[in-house]
């Protein structure tokens, strides 16, 4: 169970400051940089599932995988539809607070989450009992133990007050290559900065720069004849607009199935 919020760009205050350019050994990054702030307070509800492992959470509908070994942790949960915005809200980060209830824990001022997976509709349940993520109900469906942060396994759904915040990521994006010779899978993980991804290009050593599609989630995909060629990438923000590019980051022997990494992100 989980639900959405409609976006809102009235979410973040954004300042446009001098023109940086970060130069590094294998990355160049162009940025306006944006001061992202917080959105304010909102009203929800929070749910659970999978139990305290966390393991049914793992792989979910924006395919990141094995949430544990790709930096992600147990502090997940799932958004519903009117949230999830059709994948471009995976990797968004926020601050849930339970608020109103007896089975609130004391003293929790909040618990930080990132949104993984979807929580679909269940139009079989009433909106207000059981089908927690039907549209157009804000809904966090989260793992387990981040539940268990705020409140009471046992009480099963709580009112909540949450809020967009920046997602602070260790390190650079990464990327893991899927598809073949002649069709590019990429999934783009450890975003920083709005988490989320609006568009996406990839550049071979012997090609200019060629637009990548949402397949779905946080991939994208280019039909394009790639091997043997360096790859490099440029990346938007949905969030902020803010576009960055990483040379080189798979060389030119790369292969579907390796994860490679950067030293540029968002912030």
């Amino acid at each position: 169970m989980t639900s959405f919020d409609p976006w809102s760009f009235n979410f973040f205050s954004m300042t446009l400051a001098t023109l940086a350019i970060i130069v590094s050994k294998s990355s160049v990054t162009v940025a306006l940089p944006i001061e992202f702030r917080p959105s304010p307070w909102s009203l929800a509800h929070a749910t659970f599932y999978g139990d305290e492992t966390a393991s049914e959470t793992l792989g979910g509908a924006c395919g990141y995988g094995n949430l544990f070994s790709n930096g992600y942790g147990t502090d997940t949960a799932a958004l519903s539809t009117t949230l999830f915005n059709n994948g471009f809200a995976c990797g968004t980060c926020y601050q849930i607070k339970c608020v109103e209830s007896t089975w609130c824990y004391p003293g929790v001022p909040f618990t930080t989450v990132t949104a993984t997976n979807l929580c679909p509709p269940n139009w079989a349940q009433d909106s207000n009992y059981g089908g927690w993520c039907n549209p157009p109900r804000v809904h966090f469906d989260m793992s387990k133990p981040a539940f268990m942060k705020i409140a009471q396994w046992k009480a099963g759904i709580v009112p909540v007050m949450y809020r967009r915040v920046p997602c602070v990521r260790p390190g650079g994006l990464r990327f893991y290559f899927q598809g073949n010779g002649y069709w590019l899978l990429v999934y783009v993980m450890n975003v920083g900065g709005g988490g989320d991804i609006a568009q996406m290009w990839v550049k071979g050593s012997k090609t200019g720069w060629i637009s990548m599609s949402h397949n779905w989630g946080a991939t994208y995909q280019a039909f394009a004849t790639l091997g043997g060629q360096s790859l490099s990438f440029k990346i938007t923000s949905y969030t902020s607009k803010e576009t960055i590019i990483a040379w080189d980051v798979a060389p030119a022997n790369w292969n579907v199935g390796s994860t490679y990494t950067t030293d540029v992100n968002f912030h």
